[in-house]
């Protein structure tokens, strides 16, 4: 059984996969298994994977028909057999450190979760998403929401998370909804007992133009709203402070498009309009 189960979706990302490979084989931490699941893809992705785990036998891949980024990563769950499991986008990839300064702070403090910083690259240029200031472990719930600033960061791949942990309480993703991973990320931090963020090492997620975070359509606005009341419904039945996050999202619309919205913070409040032009305001 590997130390740590690394489940990779793969769709459509022949532009990127060999980046994101890279950065899982030459790992500084050997001791794992790389899931990919091929997810229907129509380009060259399926051809790639096979040649790397032509040199890597580490490398298991899972073709099926496309269903979706939930599904893949469901299905990756029912394979990992490692003591940790983590998500990879395959458009991104993960500092060389990462398994290794992960594991090894989840193993001093027992954690059920080690989490990390993010840094996002768009048009080349950098630019830190998440920074974790200095390493530090919790049990306490609202603490855990506070250091990986969720739900405003609502990541899976920036955290290294127990298997057992993860079956004990049937964690998973929903299928055929955007933002998938907002439920499941506030799930583990209720579920999961122990936390530990680590500093000076990153995931690095690259902000693709084509992504299915980037294309727009009613579909993912209403997943946006279902999603967003799923999870503050969760939030509010655990008592989970957010003083740290917005308290209140408002949208105001016309002729059923969006030209203003405002997110309502403790010291602020932040307004987009036409979700271009974006300023603060003090709070009222």
């Amino acid at each position: 059984m590997a130390k740590i189960s690394a489940i990779v979706p793969v769709y459509n990302t022949e532009q990127y996969l060999e980046r994101c490979l890279d950065s899982l084989i030459n790992q500084t931490f050997k001791d794992i298994e790389i899931i990919c699941i091929n997810d229907g893809s129509p380009d060259n992705s399926l051809s790639i994977l096979k040649r790397y785990q032509a040199k890597d036998s580490r490398i298991k891949i899972i073709t099926k028909e496309n269903e979706g980024l939930s599904c893949a990563r469901n299905d990756g769950l029912k394979l990992a057999s490692g003591e940790y499991t983590s998500f990879v986008d395959s458009d991104d990839w993960i500092d060389l450190n990462f398994y290794e300064k992960l594991y090894s702070a989840a193993k001093k403090y027992d954690a059920d979760i080690a989490a990390c910083g993010i840094k996002r690259l768009r048009s080349y240029k950098w630019k830190y998403h998440l920074k974790i200031e200095k390493e530090e472990f919790t049990e306490d719930n609202n603490r855990k929401f506070v250091l990986c600033d969720v739900p405003e960061k609502c990541y899976v791949w920036n955290k290294i998370y127990r298997t057992s942990e993860i079956k004990k309480y049937n964690l998973g993703f929903e299928p055929d909804t955007y933002f998938e991973d907002r439920m499941f990320t506030c799930q583990v931090l209720v579920n999961m007992k122990k936390l530990v963020v680590v500093p000076e090492i990153y995931y690095n997620y690259w902000t693709n133009s084509n992504s299915i975070v980037k294309t727009k359509s009613d579909k993912k606005q209403r997943d946006f709203d279902y999603t967003n009341k799923k999870m503050m419904d969760f939030l509010k039945e655990h008592n989970i402070n957010l003083d740290h996050h917005f308290s209140e999202y408002k949208k105001y619309k016309l002729f059923n498009l969006t030209y203003f919205t405002v997110k309502y913070f403790k010291s602020k409040r932040e307004c987009k309009l036409f979700n271009v032009i974006k300023f603060d305001l003090p709070p009222v």
